[in-house]
Order: C-alpha cells, then structure tokens, then sequence
C-alpha cells in the first residue's frame, strides 16, 4: 500500500468543509444535509483513514448527496459553478494571451499563467468564498515557491509526448492558452490532455473542456479516474498506457499532487498553488505560493 493512501488527522477538517460544500450546491435539506456528513464520518471511523485517501470520501459523499438530493444519478451538483469559471476564465483569456505573446520569454510567462489559474479551486475553498473575478485580476502577482522551469524546458525540448492531466474547471482556459504556448514552440509535439471520467467537485469532465476549447490545441480524454485527483491503480489502461509512454507529464493542482507525488518519477512536473499547511511540508513551499515542482528529485521527506 503507498505510504501516503492514507488520510491525517489535520485533514479531516477539510473533508467535512467539502461536506458542508456538497450539501449546499445539491441543495440538501438540514436532515439529509446531517446524512451527508454521517456518512462522510462513517467512513472515516470504519476505516480509522488507514487505506484509502481523501479523493475516496469525496467521491462516495458525492455519490451520497446524488442520492439523496433525488435529482438523478447524472445529477452534476457544481456545473452551474464551472460554467461560471470557465466563462468567467474565457473573459479573461484575451488579455492573458496577450501577455503571454508579448513577454520576452512567453513558455515560462504561459507556465506562471497556468499555475496561477490554480486559483479557481472551490475544493478547496467553502462554495460561495472564492471571488473569481478579484482572483482573475490579481493572478499575475502570485509568487513562486520552487520553479523547475529549466529543466521542464530541457525536457520539451527533447519530448515527442506530452501527457497533461488537468484539474478543475475554469483553471483549464490557462492551461489552453499554457499549451497553445507549448504547440507554438514546439510544433511536433503530440499533447493528450486528461480530464475526469465522473464528475466530482469542479473538476473537469469532458463536456467542461469542449466548453474551454481545450480540444481545439490537444487531443482530450477521459483519465477513467473518478476521483478529484488521480490513483494510478483507479484509472483507465488507455490512461496508464499514455502515463507509462510519456516523455513529459504536467500534473495540475493539488488533488493530482496528493495522489501522485510518490509515483513521480523525473518526467513529472507538478504545477499548482499551495492551499494548505500539510501541502506546504509535502513540497517545502510556503501556503499560499505556486510551484512547478519536477518530480523524483529533491522530493521533500
């Protein structure tokens, strides 16, 4: 069993905040909303957090709030809360490509601008507390805590595949532009985006990256992961197949970080905001900066 399938104690705050999210945006009443965190609680005492990860609760509490909200097993609870990130990111997309065309290094200015859009994150903040608009406009003023931007370009330079798992709703228009970037400059490169099989928190699906014209610069798939983040164990063999031949992997956001650091080997570059202080000990970077981290090397203990 990986040494890190299994969930601290410091994090079960947050799982009852994604609870207390979830029964909003199903629009639970009081008593199923009680219901949802009992089974989140459930869960957690039966298994003591030992074997599974925080992406398995959330997942069977949003198969719970389905259920109980009695709208329908296709019942997508935040894709009124995508549509808005991704519109609101396609708002800004004009400006943001025009920043990054007239920057004297545009692939490193398009890297801060995807792991910038890392903002737009309401797993892990409570539904209705993230202000968009205010984070859209302050997006260049992020600070980076580790920036393997030198070797990430060695490595595209010499890479023929390019495997790159994306994360929420919203923050893929920035990875749109990111890749546009990456197409310009190296033409021959083939590009597999991966976005969710189910969805599940704000994390895109495939409807979600035709909205954002994510297929419109790579080929989109489905990941098979059901999860907000990425089980090897837990996803597709078309996935693990791409996962396994690739040469440069980008693995977007904190949920993908979690489940796939201690797999990464040197092809992996994670790119996200730090949002919490056991992240900020896994990656040695201070709460609230960014990073493009390569994986397998230097990797915190």
């Amino acid at each position: 069993m990986s040494t890190y399938r299994q969930i601290p104690a410091e994090c079960y705050p947050c799982v009852f905040e994604q609870m207390h999210s979830l029964a909003r945006v199903t629009e639970l009443d009081a008593e199923n909303g009680k219901l949802l965190f009992e089974h989140a609680m459930r869960h957690l005492l039966d298994t003591g957090g030992k074997g599974i990860v925080v992406q398995h609760i959330i997942r069977s509490a949003t198969d719970r709030a389905i259920a109980l909200s009695g709208k329908g097993a296709d019942f997508d609870p935040y894709q009124a809360i995508k549509k808005l990130s991704n519109d609101m990111a396609l708002h800004y997309a004009p400006e943001f490509r025009n920043k990054i065309r007239h920057s004297p290094d545009p692939l490193q200015e398009a890297v801060k601008i995807a792991a910038a859009g890392n903002i737009i994150d309401f797993g892990a903040k409570r539904h209705g507390s993230l202000d968009i608009e205010k984070e859209l406009r302050t997006i260049d003023e992020r600070a980076f805590g580790r920036f393997d931007f030198a070797e990430f370009s060695r490595r595209l330079k010499m890479a023929a595949r390019l495997l790159y798992i994306c994360d929420n709703a919203g923050e893929i228009v920035f990875d749109r532009l990111f890749i546009e970037e990456i197409r310009r400059t190296h033409p021959e490169l083939q590009i597999t985006c991966a976005v969710r099989e189910q969805p599940v928190i704000n994390d895109a699906v495939l409807p979600d990256a035709r909205n954002a014209g994510l297929h419109e610069v790579a080929e989109v798939i489905s990941s098979g992961s059901i999860y907000p983040g990425t089980l090897l164990d837990e996803t597709s063999e078309v996935f693990r197949k791409l996962f396994s031949n690739a040469d440069v992997i980008v693995s977007k956001g904190q949920g993908n970080f979690e489940t796939l650091l201690d797999v990464a080997d040197e092809r992996l570059f994670f790119i996200l905001r730090i949002k919490c202080d056991r992240m900020s000990r896994l990656s040695s970077v201070p709460k609230g900066e960014l990073v493009l981290m390569q994986g397998g090397r230097n990797r915190p203990a």
